[in-house]
């Protein structure tokens, strides 16, 4: 594990501002990689206005050997404003946990160290390898300055420190290492604590103490700097055998910008009229999903007998009582804000996936793979995926405990969708990537025109391989569906109510008086509780889940499960219109039970009452699909200049209230909107195409102007935006689904 920390010295108080995971609290007035590659690597750039400093990272993926090859990665600072100071402190760590080692081969000194530090290691996984650090030549340290004589054997040193951290700690990194600076300040300072006397330079004391502890695996390395500096950090693999310097850097990231330009054009080709600075844009959320990826290890927090009083029914069985730790498991995904939300979100991954599979098909099944691989004997798995100490501890206490009867959008699915769409249109041939690298003869990293990473559609290339894959991931999905059916089934034959299938109907077990946090439509509006109720959101899910299910049958040959599951989907979509089409308000609708236990529809005008229309369930010629146009296209409802509104203008809880899906627009919503669109309203005969098509067109440029809007103004894109202004509103940067406004400009549904 590595990671950067950094701090000012023009004043002490900057030290306790010392930035690390960039929180939104830090004040950074940009936070984006401009161009990011999971396989190649990429360019970051962090702004910090507080501290006058424009922080630019580098990360260059070298491959080679049979332990995942090599990188090196350069790490840049300049002045916002020239005319002002800027003096920073750079603390960049690295550390091994569980079997394993790191030792540093520099001798040690007590004042610090002068020239490149190396350190060696070795794990199971990564066998033998070596990291180097080295200054750039032209740095340059604060000397002029208070008490500079009494430490002028310290000044413009690389100081280090060694620390033992007991087996999981090592994600402490940040507190550990700022402790043993705030320590050796303290005892540095000692001598001028009179009042009368002038304090030292805090570039001069806020130091490492150059200490190395025994069987140390979290090692640390600091430098101070006045004005521009550089420096770059190696990785080198023993069984990659490269030898690795600055040149590396300096040819390479070239060429990786170069490499991403012509591969960005090619995957998301941008309207011909798109400005520079809207290229940019689209490049750098693009990049920040995926830069957002993150691999997690750990235990989670289950607890199989919490119930809320209507739903008890469903777990009167159960046998064990209260939360209890389960194995630890482990997840590669995205994250929605890899600052705000590190951890993984099963409601937002299947959008992610849409974005990564478009850019690089063979990562985003990696990353579902692992997703359905967290399904459970039992078909269930948790829609927050908090693994580990680290993750819980960025979570509020109340949301850490998952609960084995609570479900999520089954968004998954649109990735398998996705993926199986990719398959049919995929045509072979040549590829478009200009530029890679190779090793010279002398192991020194060159750079060719053969493209690097043409692999990466092996599963697209190679039909039998596809097919494998969906056959592998094809019982667990069956299992997780078949939980869906079970555990979330709604009731049909009580309470008065007439359906042509007996059988499907369904509710969000999990919800509170307040909120329904399992639709992920956490505070939009719903009747009261009732365990008679049903809900218009799941069963156009299990619509979708069934049609994906059936999809995947018909590709991997299984047409006795195909014939089932389009049969399953032609009673969901009869019981669509018996149980939630209120004729009188021409709207689908929520049902609930009133104090007469009478079945009544619950009725509220947005995203929800949009839904089969938003997954495409509906047919073109539908009477139905005319209504909820009008809907989602009246500003006295759901239409706004930057996008579709999560509930009516026009709803006594508009804006009320915590003000989360009661008004304002997210992006997500407004891409299924435009997907269907596009794909289907738009696209095939019916008497609302021509309507459809104008829709379209309009909603796009919208949603692109307002987010780009924001994006300028702000520097980041935004969780969600205000339903009245389209500001940005809640956490950034959110590069989760908001990236896909990429997908957006490159219409890629």
């Amino acid at each position: 594990m590595t990671g950067l920390i950094w701090f000012g010295t023009q004043d002490f108080q900057s030290f306790q501002k010392a930035r690390h995971a960039c929180d939104q609290g830090d004040g950074l007035s940009s936070y984006t990689w401009s161009e990011y590659d999971a396989r190649e690597g990429g360019v970051q750039v962090l702004k910090d206005p507080v501290n006058n400093v424009k922080i630019t990272t580098e990360l260059l993926k070298i491959q080679g050997g049979e332990h995942g090859g090599s990188w090196a990665a350069r790490v840049k600072g300049e002045p916002l404003d020239h005319g002002m100071p800027s003096r920073i402190s750079t603390i960049f760590y690295f550390g091994v946990d569980g079997l394993g080692g790191l030792e540093m081969d520099t001798d040690e000194d007590e004042n610090g160290l002068e020239g490149p530090v190396t350190f060696s290691g070795s794990t199971p996984d990564l066998s033998d390898f070596i990291i180097r650090v080295e200054d750039d030549p032209n740095n340059n340290a604060i000397v002029d300055a208070p008490h500079a004589h009494a430490f002028a054997d310290r000044i413009g040193k690389t100081h280090f420190m060694g620390i033992r951290t007991p087996p999981g700690d090592v994600w402490k990194a940040r507190d550990l290492l700022m402790n043993a600076v705030l320590k050796h300040a303290q005892e540095a300072i000692t001598p001028y604590q009179d009042p009368a006397k002038v304090a030292p330079d805090p570039s001069f004391v806020l130091q490492l103490p150059d200490e190395i502890y025994t069987s140390s695996n979290l090692f640390a390395v600091q430098k101070a700097f006045d004005g521009e500096f550089q420096f770059d950090v190696f990785y080198e693999s023993a069984s990659a055998k490269h030898n690795l310097s600055s040149s590396v850097l300096d040819l390479g990231i070239p060429a990786l910008q170069k490499k991403y330009g012509k591969r960005f054009n090619d995957k998301f080709p941008m309207p011909i009229d798109a400005s520079g600075s809207l290229i940019a844009f689209s490049k750098a959320i693009t990049s920040n999903l995926l830069g957002g990826i993150g691999y997690f290890y750990g235990d989670s927090i289950v607890d199989p007998s919490f119930a809320r009083e209507w739903d008890e029914d469903e777990t009167a069985e159960e046998k064990r009582t209260g939360p209890s730790l389960t194995e630890s498991r482990a997840l590669l995904t995205a994250t929605p804000s890899r600052s705000f939300f590190p951890r993984g979100f099963y409601w937002d991954e299947g959008f992610h996936l849409l974005h990564i599979g478009a850019w690089d098909n063979d990562l985003s099944l990696e990353i579902l793979k692992d997703w359905i691989n967290l399904i459970d004997e039992d078909g269930w798995v948790a829609r927050e995926q908090i693994l580990g100490e680290e993750a819980r501890s960025k979570v509020p206490e109340e949301f850490i405990t998952q609960v084995p009867s609570y479900a999520n959008p089954p968004t998954l699915t649109m990735a398998v969708i996705a993926f199986i769409d990719r398959l049919k249109s995929y045509v072979t041939g040549p590829s478009d990537a200009d530029l890679g690298m190779n090793l010279g003869l002398d192991g020194q990293a060159t750079f060719t025109d053969d493209d690097r990473y043409s692999e990466d559609d092996v599963y697209l290339k190679n039909p039998e391989l596809a097919q494998e894959f969906l056959r592998s991931i094809y019982p667990k999905l069956r299992r997780h569906y078949d939980w869906f059916r079970r555990t979330q089934r709604g009731q049909i034959k009580q309470y008065g109510r007439t359906a042509r299938s007996r059988s499907e109907a369904y509710r969000w077990r999990g919800r509170s008086e307040q909120h329904v946090l399992t639709s992920g439509m956490d505070d939009y509006p719903r009747g009261p509780p009732h365990a008679g109720e049903l809900h218009l959101d799941l069963m156009s899910w299990m619509a979708f889940f069934t049609r994906t299910m059936s999809n995947i049958a018909e590709y991997i040959g299984e047409s006795d499960d195909e014939k089932s599951f389009i049969a399953i989907e032609k009673a969901i979509l009869d019981n669509l219109e018996d149980l939630h089409w209120s004729e009188e308000d021409q709207m689908y609708c929520d049902v609930g039970i009133n104090d007469d236990d009478d079945s009544y529809k619950v009725c509220h005008k947005g995203y929800l009452s949009l839904f089969p229309f938003l997954l495409g369930l509906l047919e073109p010629s539908s009477p139905h699909l005319g209504p909820i146009l009008d809907i989602l296209r009246s500003p006295d409802h759901l239409w706004s200049p930057y996008g579709i509104r999560s509930l009516s203008a026009s709803h006594p809880e508009f804006g009320q209230g915590e003000n989360y899906w009661k008004g304002p627009i997210w992006m997500q919503m407004n891409y299924m909107a435009l997907s269907s669109l596009y794909k289907k309203y738009a696209k095939e005969p019916g008497p609302n195409q021509s309507r459809a098509r104008e829709i379209y067109a309009e909603l796009r440029k919208n949603i692109i102007d307002n987010v780009f809007k924001e994006y300028e103004r702000t520097g980041y894109v935004w969780e969600q935006y205000d339903a009245l202004t389209g500001e940005g509103r809640r956490s950034h940067p959110f590069t989760g689904w908001t990236s896909l406004v990429a997908m957006i400009l490159a219409e890629k549904y």
